[in-house]
């Protein structure tokens, strides 16, 4: 990702060639050769984690959502859903959810039939780990209590609470997922790498930091049927290089950046596609660690921040502020959150008032992206002014996300970070619980109301009543002044005229099934 981006128009010739050499990439007149039958999409990141329970984000789970089917799945370019290794499925109750599968259908690897045996082992995961290990997204399925097998094909899913939530968050999604019993007890750890499915693709090859190719799973017998035989994904970090590979010819559909839009609308047979976001991006200390267990501190980080200084430098003016957890489009969004303007003498004070009119060193770990390095020269500039002296800490996109394993990330000072949203608030609030502390709440933020209200909005019908809850929540974080929010993004894209990509209202989120021809 470059914070300069490329304002060159069709790169031809030579330029084309030495892209194509660079990325590996097959050069235009062979990709035009190639027909239409697959499609060259770049992503920002490898693979990471290929088990829908312990997936690291919405590139692995577009991959998981494209081989592993769930009861439904979500309609292209909605949050509604359709029937998928259901054939039957009934809301009997607030508290039950009765199914009936699909006969015939099959897991890849030789491992069998899709059965109400499969579905139960797959939900009940989430709650009761088989290895014991902590499950990542074991909070979309908390208001789980057991799933009965009625039949082979056959079951209920009985609720300890009503959970308005559960269609969206988990059924629906990457945690609604049906894995292979067998294929999970066989693989082990190796399921984190080895992709059993019974959906429309095949993940057919890997080669880590180079591609990931999907293809049509021939014995695939539900009702989804994919436009393309063949999706070459191939992982491409830097923006600018993915904006040239678009450019020449080399990649159908990718993410860009807002600031490049007007440059990709003026390349030849293509178009640009602008969605809100629903991510937040935001900075904070780990409260646990000295001096930032002062809130005093907290505070001075807060006010000595320019971000609206942020979404000039780094974001072009182009991104929405966020100045809370909930975008505007979702649930809970809290109008009136306090918008925080720089204020360096009121931060001194607060320092000097801590007992550190003469500053400290600290350090800043961030993803290594052009964007977040920018964002962190800012921060860095920002507290320098106020006698806090910052290290910048990049690491490449692995070893930044592995901060959420095994308590790694207890060592943090500062961090920036972006995490990806869901279509409900309690996908967002869920990271920021005390249970989550050791895995994805880097602020370490242990707060017991916001964990009951936590709870209590997972499972509350009422949408008034929910919204006031996640909006109480979001005053706590405000209160801690962990929290220093920046953005809920834009996501835009470009892509072929010819190409019509699946992508859900969130845009981060990717049906590889929905992608047709326009």
């Amino acid at each position: 990702m470059s914070y300069e981006l490329s304002r060159r128009h069709v790169l031809t010739g030579g330029l084309s060639v030495l892209a194509a050499a660079t990325l590996g990439l097959p050069h235009p007149a062979l990709a035009a050769a190639a027909g239409k039958d697959s499609i060259v999409v770049r992503m920002e990141t490898d693979l990471t984690n290929l088990d829908p329970a312990n997936r690291t984000g919405p590139i692995d789970n577009n991959v998981i959502w494209s081989v592993m089917q769930g009861l439904v799945s979500f309609k292209p370019g909605t949050t509604e859903w359709q029937l998928d290794a259901a054939e039957e499925i009934t809301q009997v109750s607030d508290t039950e959810i009765s199914f009936k599968l699909r006969p015939g259908l099959k897991f890849t690897g030789g491992y069998g039939d899709l059965t109400a045996e499969d579905v139960k082992y797959s939900f009940e995961r989430f709650i009761k780990p088989p290895n014991g290990k902590p499950v990542v997204y074991a909070k979309d399925w908390a208001p789980l209590d057991h799933v009965e097998v009625t039949g082979p094909l056959s079951g209920r899913i009985i609720l300890k609470a009503p959970a308005p939530a559960l269609w969206v968050i988990a059924l629906a999604d990457g945690s609604g997922r049906i894995v292979s019993k067998k294929a999970y007890e066989a693989l082990g750890d190796k399921a984190e790498t080895t992709l059993i499915g019974s959906g429309p693709y095949m993940l057919k090859e890997w080669t880590p930091r180079e591609q990931f190719v999907l293809a049509i799973n021939p014995d695939y017998a539900g009702p989804i049927k994919p436009t393309f035989k063949e999706i070459v994904c191939k992982p491409i970090g830097e923006q600018k290089t993915a904006e040239i590979a678009f450019q020449s010819g080399e990649v159908d559909f990718t993410m860009i950046e807002p600031e490049s839009a007007k440059t990709m609308e003026g390349v030849a047979d293509s178009k640009v596609l602008q969605i809100p976001a629903i991510d937040y991006v935001w900075f904070g200390p780990n409260m646990t660690k000295k001096p930032f267990d002062d809130i005093r501190v907290r505070r001075a980080i807060r006010l000595a921040v320019d971000v609206d200084a942020i979404l000039q430098g780094a974001y072009s003016g182009l991104y929405p502020r966020a100045n809370a957890m909930m975008a505007e489009s979702l649930l809970g969004y809290w109008k009136d959150a306090p918008v925080y303007q720089r204020d360096v003498d009121g931060a001194k004070k607060l320092l000097a008032d801590a007992g550190l009119a003469d500053g400290f060193k600290t350090k800043l770990t961030i993803q290594s992206t052009a964007r977040f390095q920018a964002i962190a020269a800012i921060i860095q500039a920002n507290l320098a002014d106020v006698g806090i002296e910052v290290e910048i800490d990049a690491l490449e996109s692995a070893a930044f996300w592995a901060l959420g394993e095994g308590d790694t990330s207890k060592d943090l000072e500062l961090s920036l970070v972006k995490f990806s949203g869901k279509f409900d608030p309690s996908f967002q609030s869920q990271w920021f619980t005390t249970a989550q502390i050791g895995q994805w709440n880097w602020q370490r933020f242990s707060s017991k109301v916001y964990d009951d209200l936590d709870a209590l909005g997972s499972k509350t019908v009422d949408p008034a009543k929910r919204a006031e809850i996640y909006i109480k929540m979001q005053k706590l974080m405000d209160d801690s002044a962990a929290f220093i929010w920046i953005t809920h993004n834009t996501n835009a894209f470009a892509t072929r005229s010819w190409l019509k990509p699946g992508l859900l209202p969130n845009g981060n989120s990717w049906l590889f099934t929905g992608f047709t021809q326009a």
